[in-house]
C-alpha cells in the first residue's frame, strides 16, 4: 500500500478528537512529500538536526514535533520553528527551551514526558516529580515555554494488560495534574501510542499518537 493509502485507513480509524503524528524520523524528503499531498501536517522527528534539514526542504505549513529524547545544547537550533516538543524530562530541559524561545521571541509548546514504562531505558518524570515543578515557582517564571500536557511511552512488550495499565498510568497523571492550572500549564494534549498499540492507547484516553511504520514502513537503521 501507498503511503497516501496508509494514511487513509489510519485516519479513517481514529476517533476526529485524536491528532495523528506522521513520524518520519530516518525517512527521505520525498517520503514526508508524499505523506504531506496526501494532506498530512504534522510529522514527528527524533533527532533535531534531521528535523532542521526536513524543515528547510519542505514546505513551512507543516508543524514539527520533536518527539525524541533532547539534548539541550541542540534546542537552539529547533527554537525558532519547532512546533511541540513531546520529551521534556526535566526541569533544567525547560529553562533551555524557555531561554531559546525568549530568543526567538516565542512560546513553545511542551510535553512533560511521564515514566510509566518499567524498563529502565525510557527517560521521564515521576507523576510526583512533574507535579512539583508545575507548582514551582521557578516554572511560574518561564514565560516562554506552556506545558500543553503529558508523554508516555510504554514497555515494549506483548502483554496487553502490562500497556494498558501503563497507558492508564498516563491518564490518570494527566487527570491528576489537571487541576494545577496556570498561565503556562494549559493541559489538553495525552500524548500516547504508537503503531502497534495506538488503537489501545485511543482507548485508555489518548489524544494524539505518533505514528511512522503504519506510515512509512519499516525504517532502516543504517
Amino acid at each position: 500500500m501507498s503511503i497516501q493509502e496508509n494514511l487513509n485507513k489510519i485516519k479513517s480509524s481514529i476517533p476526529e478528537h485524536v491528532t495523528l503524528v506522521a513520524v518520519s524520523k530516518t525517512k527521505p524528503v520525498s517520503d514526508l512529500l508524499e505523506a504531506y499531498n496526501a494532506g498530512q501536517r504534522i510529522f514527528g522527528e527524533n533527532k533535531i538536526q534531521e528535523m532542521v534539514e526536513k524543515f528547510e526542504a519542505l514546505p513551512k505549513d507543516i508543524a514539527w514535533h520533536m518527539i525524541g529524547h533532547v539534548q539541550s545544547n541542540k534546542v537552539k537550533y529547533m527554537a525558532p520553528f519547532v512546533s511541540l516538543i513531546h520529551g521534556v524530562d526535566k526541569f533544567s530541559l525547560l529553562e533551555e527551551i524557555n531561554k531559546q524561545a525568549k530568543k526567538n521571541n516565542r512560546i513553545i509548546n511542551c510535553l512533560l514526558q511521564i515514566k510509566i514504562a518499567e524498563e529502565d531505558s525510557k527517560f521521564g518524570l515521576s507523576p510526583e516529580k512533574a507535579s512539583e515543578i508545575l507548582q514551582s515557582e521557578a516554572f511560574s517564571e518561564l514565560k516562554n515555554v506552556k506545558i500543553v500536557g503529558v508523554m508516555g511511552m510504554a514497555t515494549f512488550t506483548d502483554n496487553q494488560i502490562q500497556i494498558e495499565n501503563e497507558f492508564s498510568l498516563l491518564k490518570e497523571t494527566f487527570n491528576t495534574l489537571k487541576a494545577l492550572k496556570s498561565f503556562n500549564f494549559q493541559p489538553e494534549i495525552i500524548s500516547m501510542g504508537m503503531s502497534g498499540d495506538y488503537q489501545l492507547a485511543i482507548s485508555c484516553g489518548s489524544t494524539m499518537i505518533r505514528v511512522g511504520s503504519s506510515i512509512f514502513g519499516e525504517r532502516n537503521y543504517l
